[in-house]
């Protein structure tokens, strides 16, 4: 980024000194006797800012004591737990850079996130969901905690004062993000970039939105800063869920008298079509603020047709909010476009339809530089991979992806990760990982082998076995199987993917 681009966006006040530990102080200062309440069946929890703000408190004292401090690197694997808020609060007022990690990762793509940004720290669930979280690629980490086994002897008796200092345009954050390479890639956001995103997110929520049920993991992206951060500086309860069961979600918001309100269609689609759905919590859900995933016009005129204010917006973990419509758009922008470029922020349509952006909340770059130099080119743009195309009124419709990637239910899968467990399989001369349309996740993957002669094709139940043992998480595993003779290939020999997609869709509509 140029000298003169960051100026511009310090002279127009989207970039300040305030780090996310001031953010936090003086939010929960201001808003202490705020509830925050975990509704889980493993590890229920409820109380106020205050009380989780005295335990963040004293796991930084603990920290401090133990030589944790600026710059020094925290990493947690947590589901939507308290413990989850108190470290993350606590790296804040220590100046520490945090790692969230989504808490389904399996010990390959753990040992690969560690070994990246080798923390100071690791704080780790143990066991979720009647299963254990990988520990083992933590075993070098100087300080380790486990939840509900020794995590609370990382905690001092007198809570930390105030925050430590540490530069704005330092790294606050950084979030790992699946896509077109074979491992998570590091993305790397400061404190300004993270500041002005939480505060530019926060502005275009609707005020009289209630009380949210926060779903998306914490150790995602825009699961983190809907959880930890735009709720302090709103002063709103935060209320959050470890597992997404849309009974006990409907449940939750008849008891609690809380709201969904949007993220990856398939949150609020799988509330409609569950039969406990009825007209009191659609009385709750106002407003729908769709992202994260291919957002179907089905869906949003579905929505819409309940009443229900749908307004879609577009970003990733490098650049998170990029377009966006206002609830009050007029509709058929809210439901046919993914808005219009938001305050601060660039974008250009490249000659090959390629959408290019930059702004005020997007991050630093890569943990790994060569990354970082493929993706960012020398006047600052991010290169997204994504293709869109634009209107008369400047809206934005994306209508590809350059990136052969998978968007399931907002989780990025690689193709080429997954490809390689596809080929390890017997009796496959070449395997590919496409997205077909899945009606609640947005998208799935599928499998599509060519053999080799008088091989018998691998069976789900194959594929889960092998999956299962190169240790990916089970939201990258294949949900579909198919054959081809050959397939379609470009003059040099490269199968064309979007080719094998159109295939599909036609053997779908066929039957």
């Amino acid at each position: 980024m140029s000298p003169e681009l960051a100026q511009h966006y310090r002279d127009n006040g989207w970039w300040t000194s305030q780090t996310l530990g001031d953010l936090l102080a003086d939010g929960l200062a201001a808003a202490a006797d705020t509830p925050l309440r975990i509704h889980s069946t493993q590890r229920p929890w409820s109380g106020t800012f205050a009380d989780v703000e005295r335990t963040a408190r004293r796991l930084a004292a603990g920290l401090h004591r133990r030589g944790v401090g600026p710059g020094d690197v925290v990493a947690f694997q947590l589901p939507n737990w308290m413990e989850a808020a108190a470290v993350f609060w606590a790296s804040a007022f220590l100046g520490a850079t945090v790692v969230p990690i989504v808490h389904f990762y399996g010990p390959r793509e753990l040992n690969h996130v560690i070994g990246t940004v080798r923390p100071q720290v690791f704080v780790s669930a143990g066991r979720f969901g009647g299963g254990d979280l990988p520990l083992e690629p933590a075993a070098d980490v100087p300080i380790v905690g486990v939840v509900g086994r020794d995590f609370d002897r990382l905690l001092d008796d007198e809570p930390l004062a105030g925050v430590l200092p540490v530069p704005a345009d330092h790294p606050a954050v950084i979030a790992f993000t699946s896509g077109t390479t074979r491992a998570p890639k590091g993305v790397v956001h400061s404190h300004q970039t993270l500041g002005y995103e939480t505060r530019q997110l926060a502005a275009g929520y609707p005020r009289d939105r209630g009380d949210q049920l926060t779903a998306a993991p914490v150790g995602h992206f825009i699961g983190m800063v809907n959880a930890f951060l735009i709720p302090v500086l709103d002063r709103l309860p935060i209320n959050l869920i470890d597992v997404w069961d849309p009974a006990r979600v409907l449940a939750l918001m008849s008891s609690n008298d809380l709201t969904v309100g949007g993220g990856v269609p398939y949150f609020i689609t799988s509330l409609l079509e569950h039969p406990d759905f009825g007209p009191r919590h659609l009385a709750q859900m106002r407003y729908a603020g769709l992202g994260g995933a291919t957002v179907p016009a089905a869906v949003t005129t579905r929505l819409a047709g309940l009443g229900i204010t749908v307004f879609r917006s577009y970003g990733s973990t490098e650049h998170p909010s990029i377009t966006g419509s206002r609830y009050t758009a007029p509709e058929p922008k809210r439901l046919f476009t993914d808005g219009k470029p938001l305050l601060g922020v660039e974008m250009r349509i490249a000659p090959d339809g390629e959408i290019l952006s930059r702004g005020p909340d997007l991050c630093l770059g890569y943990t790994d530089a060569a990354l970082t130099a493929a993706a960012f080119d020398a006047d600052g743009w991010y290169h997204t991979g994504d293709i869109g195309t634009l209107d008369a009124d400047g809206y934005l419709t994306i209508t590809d992806r350059k990136a052969d990637v998978i968007i399931r239910g907002g989780e990025n899968v690689s193709a080429v990760e997954v490809e390689e467990v596809l080929l390890t399989l017997p009796g496959v001369a070449e395997a590919v990982a496409v997205a077909v349309p899945d009606p609640l996740l947005g998208e799935r993957t599928a499998a599509v082998f060519r053999l080799v002669p008088g091989a018998t094709a691998p069976t789900l139940d194959d594929l889960r076995g092998r999956f299962a043992d190169a240790g990916l998480a089970k939201q990258k595993w294949p949900e579909e199987v198919h054959v081809v003779p050959d397939f379609p290939r470009t003059a040099s020999g490269k199968v064309q993917k979007f080719r094998v997609r159109k295939d599909l869709a036609a053997v779908r509509s066929a039957t």
